[in-house]
């Protein structure tokens, strides 16, 4: 009983699958064009909705991720991976920015995902928590970022580097959140 927002190829073919997941204003029309503009670079995605609206201003959206029940969120999110299965996809990633970013990190700890893209989300940096991660991870940092701090980037890069999970960590100079 969720909605979300699929795109795919325009042609037949074998696809791997995205889970997208939105920043915090929701399942915006911004969302949609980049899930459009992946599946046009040969791939199935489905962007999920976590808040069933979308926030017009900074209150709401706060409000939207305070009232956020992870749970069901996971739950969410797992459904979209299986429904790209249905769909053929025999591998999927999650891919997330910001409040999306730190979501695409929560499904991977809790499924067997084949990679995690990660744009400037909140990360978790307890090495007992990230050891049940098994797809490579992919993160993409501003080092002027005030909300995701480069001190937590690096931190969580150590943890994963130490549980030899794969990575590409990338802190770029003179950016700042999103």
């Amino acid at each position: 009983d969720t909605i979300g927002f699929y795109a795919q190829p325009n042609e037949d073919g074998e696809f791997e699958g995205v889970v997208m997941i939105h920043e915090w204003w929701g399942l915006n029309e911004h969302i949609k064009e980049q899930a459009k503009i992946l599946a046009s670079h040969g791939y199935r995605v489905l962007a999920v909705d976590l808040f069933n609206s979308v926030a017009e201003n900074r209150e709401q959206a706060m409000t939207q991720v305070q009232s956020l029940d992870q749970q069901v969120a996971l739950e969410n999110m797992s459904s979209a991976i299986e429904y790209l299965k249905s769909r053929g996809s025999t591998k999927v990633a999650s891919l997330g920015w910001c409040f999306g970013g730190a979501q695409s990190l929560q499904v991977s700890l809790n499924q067997n995902l084949d990679a995690t893209i990660i744009y400037y989300g909140n990360l978790v940096t307890d090495s007992q928590q990230l050891s049940g991660l098994k797809s490579p991870v992919l993160g993409i940092f501003g080092d002027e970022d005030t909300s995701i701090p480069v001190e937590n980037v690096n931190q969580f890069e150590s943890e994963l580097n130490n549980l030899n999970i794969q990575n590409d960590i990338n802190i770029y100079q003179g950016v700042g959140h999103a």
